[in-house]
């Protein structure tokens, strides 16, 4: 009987032990507005926050430096958000919301430096997942 016992529990034990390694994380950015969502890019861009990169990129991201005219995606782009992970800018930063109809939104972020101009044009797409960042073009004007 012991040995039934014991054998019921072990796979009871099992049997919930791999439910929770299923178990996906929760969006904490799934409800925010686009609005919401171009701040948490510039908490991320200019102020090395990493806590919420995983859910804040669509998988299709790209990241155009047009200075260089390189491309990143979504991977190696995170890679460099997460090398420089508390790397503060010193900049003073705005941020204005060019377009946004249906489930497409078009934003402009200006980070301002001592002796040049950043200019982030921020392209975000909402899905069942909320809004997610999908392109972002860089100029210095």
């Amino acid at each position: 009987m012991k040995t039934t016992i014991a054998t019921i529990a072990t796979a009871f034990i099992m049997m919930t032990s791999f439910s929770s390694f299923a178990a996906e994380k929760v969006n904490p950015l799934k409800d925010l507005n686009s609005m919401n969502i171009i701040a948490t890019y510039l908490e991320a861009a200019t102020a090395g926050s990493i806590e919420f990169n995983k859910f804040l990129f669509s998988e299709d991201f790209e990241y155009r430096n047009t200075a260089n005219n390189i491309c990143y995606n979504k991977k190696t782009y995170t890679n460099f958000l997460k090398a420089n992970k508390g790397l503060k800018f010193n900049c003073e930063t705005t941020y204005e919301m060019l377009d946004e109809s249906g489930k497409a939104c078009v934003a402009k972020a200006i980070m301002k430096f001592d002796n040049f101009t950043r200019v982030d044009y921020i392209t975000l797409n909402h899905s069942q997942d909320g809004w997610k960042v999908s392109k972002v073009v860089t100029t210095y004007p």
